[in-house]
This record gives structure tokens, C-alpha cells and sequence, in this order.
């Protein structure tokens, strides 16, 4: 696990059919640490995860629980996730016990809703920092690029694309994907180039 920018702790597991890395994150704050879409971690970094301890595990989509719950078990945090992705992550066996409503905030996080890839995608927004943080709204592929998953795998593209150009009123300079290689400086950039290439609709 390394720190990825200030207090903000991440750590990645290789996909092989991707090519590329999945990403968790921790982030350090005094009234409680908060993990996002937790990827499996080493023993190590696991016993670090405990050690630094966390209070909630927020997951930005139905595919994102991964390892919510050795997280969970390991330092009795609390699983969230948006009320519309829920019962497909419970389906893979994920535990939850909260739900994440955009429009509301967690610490210093805007929950932000992207629906498109799934009906209860979301990301997370640090305005104070000009963070965002996304799961598989965007990725971070080709490294230093944004970029879209596969078609067959979203439910609705064009309403995934509307989501992503919603995402550009946003004020933000750091990307943090859960696919692929995060962008620390001059994001907006990035992903207004992205979306530059959809198409009208």
C-alpha cells in the first residue's frame, strides 16, 4: 500500500484478461477512515488496513465489492453501496449495510450519481481537494488517458456517456480509477478529451 497523494492510501491487484491494475483506496481522515471498492489486498496489506483502521466501505458500483468483505471482517467497517447496485452485489456475496444516495456526503466525499455502466454507479467527489474519485464510469486506460469498458458490458452506453460529461462540471485536478492508472495532475483535461471523441446524442 502507498500513498497515492495526501492521506490517501492505495493499493492494486493485476488483472490479467484487462491488462491492467484494479485499484482500492484508503483514505486517512480523524473521524474515521474510509475505504473505496477495496481490490484484494496481500496479508500485509491487510494488516495494514487494520492497523490504520476503517469505519465505512464505499462502493461505487455492483462489481466493485471485490474484497468488502475481508475489509469488513478485518476491521469492522460498514458496507455502503447505492441502493439501485445492492442486490447484485449481495448476489456475489458481498455484505452491505448502508446505502450511498447521491446528492448526500460522506465526510468529505460528494456522492455523485454516473449512472449508465450500472443504474447505481457513483463517484466520489473531494471538491476542497479537487479529487474525483470513479469506479467503472471511467478508467484509466491506455496509462494517462481516460477511457471507457466495453460496450456489452454497460447497460445503457449512451446514458453512461451523458453521466461522464456530467462529470465536467465538476471542479477536480486528481482522477482516481478503480481500473487502470490513476491521474494526478490536470484530469479535467484528460476527460474532457474523452469526451470529445462521444458522439453526439
Amino acid at each position: 500500500m502507498h500513498e497515492i497523494t495526501a492521506d490517501i492510501f492505495s493499493w492494486t491487484w493485476f488483472s490479467e484478461p484487462h491488462g491492467y491494475n484494479f485499484n482500492g483506496y484508503l483514505v486517512r481522515r480523524g473521524e474515521g477512515n474510509l475505504c473505496i471498492d477495496p481490490v484484494q489486498p496481500s496479508d500485509d496489506c491487510l494488516a495494514d488496513i487494520a492497523r490504520m483502521g476503517c469505519a465505512k466501505v464505499l462502493l461505487t458500483n455492483r462489481n466493485h465489492s471485490r474484497a468488502v468483505n475481508a475489509v469488513r471482517a478485518r476491521t469492522g467497517a460498514r458496507s455502503f453501496i447505492h441502493p439501485e447496485d445492492a442486490a447484485h452485489a449481495r448476489s456475489q456475496g458481498a455484505e452491505i449495510d448502508g446505502e450511498l444516495h447521491a446528492g448526500e456526503k460522506i465526510g468529505p466525499l460528494a456522492i455523485v450519481a454516473v449512472p449508465g455502466k450500472s443504474p447505481g454507479e457513483v463517484a466520489l467527489h473531494w471538491a476542497e481537494r479537487k479529487i474525483l474519485i470513479v469506479g467503472d464510469a471511467v478508467i484509466g486506460n491506455p496509462p494517462g488517458r481516460c477511457g471507457l469498458l466495453r460496450e456489452k458490458v454497460m447497460d445503457d452506453p449512451a446514458r453512461l456517456r451523458q453521466s461522464v460529461r456530467m462529470l465536467l462540471d465538476l471542479e477536480f485536478e486528481t482522477l482516481l480509477f478503480g481500473d487502470g492508472a490513476s491521474i494526478l495532475r490536470d484530469a479535467k483535461t484528460r476527460l474532457r478529451e474523452l469526451v470529445d471523441t462521444f458522439p453526439s446524442e
